[in-house]
């Protein structure tokens, strides 16, 4: 079976290019030939034999091609013209998209389309019902839903797309066009990480009645009984999306307690700021691992539509009970009481409640970590099996 992944970086960035990364591995493994299609950039590592790709695009880099963005987030016939070498060469059986709209854009949908190559998407973000693809604006508490039902206006009049009004328009113009041309029918198979995730999409009709829920894979990792230590652990991006200043403000509201944080982004200065917390930085494999595995406890603060977040999978696996918002996907992997706590997303004043009692209540921390090993995730290679079965049935379909 030949399955073309489709995602518009194709280096290492974050949660969705991991996905596809360790996807496209596993199904080598299994017999599958593999190729990759997305955006041009230096720092590629995977790709196709045709030597294919999209013109890179960076939206936060201002160049003389800056200005013909516009043109070409919407619909880009450059993409589509790539596409078309890869497929000519290639020949795939099944086309598993991934992160697609504004650099590769909906135009691929239709090349696939023409060709009749079944289509999967894995929905790593609310995309194809929010234009801004989190679920959020600026001047709305928790989670914003103003633009279902095709009102992308409301896009526009909170700048959701990085805080501009013209990306904003950008944003909406492509939500009315794609939904008025239902371009997303088109796709055979839609994979929700997440009950959240399902629900949302299926708020749009052209997507509702193809999708499955199927959660995300973890590595096959394996807690080593190291002894719990006494500090806090946050891991991931250091953005304001992910609730770190939030969590900062219960750090500082808890001296007594100790934070380490893992990871890099813009609000690392604040972090180095806070005198009880430890700032590893970016760490990987192993030592994150062992890291994640002697915390008391991890804290997942996000306030955006989280889906299936790695980070809480990756704790319990490594028996460390999770705090996390209760928002997106988060609570569907938590059991309140049992293997972790929740907290009301954004509140600072209860998440430093919590933290301080599990602090001061070990013996609690302990239970829920002995519980979490009830806990069972699909390794790399029992999802693989299942997305090949996904595969089989649409090319079955197709004959």
């Amino acid at each position: 079976m030949k399955i073309l992944l489709i995602n518009k970086y194709l280096y290492p960035k974050g949660g969705a290019e991991t996905y596809v990364f360790k996807l496209g591995k596993a199904l080598w493994e299994a017999g599958c030939e593999v190729q990759f299609f997305g955006m041009a950039d230096s720092r590629n590592e995977t790709g196709n034999d045709a030597n294919a790709y999209a013109q890179g695009i960076d939206f936060h880099k201002k160049s003389v091609s800056y200005l013909t963005y516009p043109f070409k987030i919407i619909y880009s016939r450059g993409a589509r013209k790539q596409l078309k070498k890869v497929l000519d060469d290639f020949k795939p059986d099944v086309a598993h998209l991934n992160n697609f709209n504004f650099q590769l854009t909906p135009s691929i949908v239709y090349e696939l389309k023409k060709r009749g190559i079944p289509m999967v998407y894995t929905a790593h973000d609310v995309q194809l019902v929010c234009p801004c693809h989190k679920l959020t604006n600026g001047d709305t508490a928790g989670l914003c839903r103003e633009c279902y039902g095709g009102k992308y206006m409301n896009c526009v009049k909170h700048r959701c797309v990085h805080n501009s009004r013209m990306r904003s328009m950008l944003g909406a113009a492509e939500g009315y066009l794609y939904r008025r041309l239902h371009t997303y029918q088109s796709i055979d198979k839609i994979i929700c990480p997440s009950k959240f995730m399902e629900n949302e999409l299926c708020q749009n009709p052209d997507i509702a009645g193809r999708t499955e829920v199927l959660y995300n894979f973890i590595e096959d990792i394996k807690p080593s009984n190291a002894k719990k230590k006494n500090y806090v652990v946050y891991f991931g991006r250091y953005s304001e999306e992910k609730g770190i200043k939030t969590l900062l403000k219960a750090a500082r509201a808890l001296p007594h307690v100790k934070f380490a944080f893992c990871g890099r982004g813009e609000l690392e200065d604040e972090i180095n700021g806070v005198s009880n917390i430890k700032n590893l930085g970016f760490l990987g494999g192993a030592k994150l691992n062992a890291v994640i595995e002697q915390a008391r406890l991890s804290v997942i603060a996000s306030e955006w539509s989280e889906n299936c977040p790695f980070s809480v999978m990756e704790s319990q696996t490594l028996r460390t009970p999770v705090l996390g918002a209760n928002i997106g996907g988060i609570p569907e992997l938590i059991d309140e009481g049992r293997t972790g706590m929740l907290f009301e997303s954004g509140n600072a004043d209860e998440l430093a409640a919590k933290i301080d009692y599990l602090w001061k209540n070990p013996d609690v921390c302990h239970e829920m970590s002995k519980n979490c090993a009830d806990i069972s995730y699909d390794t790399v290679k029992e999802y693989t099996e299942k997305m090949i079965a996904i595969y089989e049935d649409l090319i079955g379909r197709d004959k």
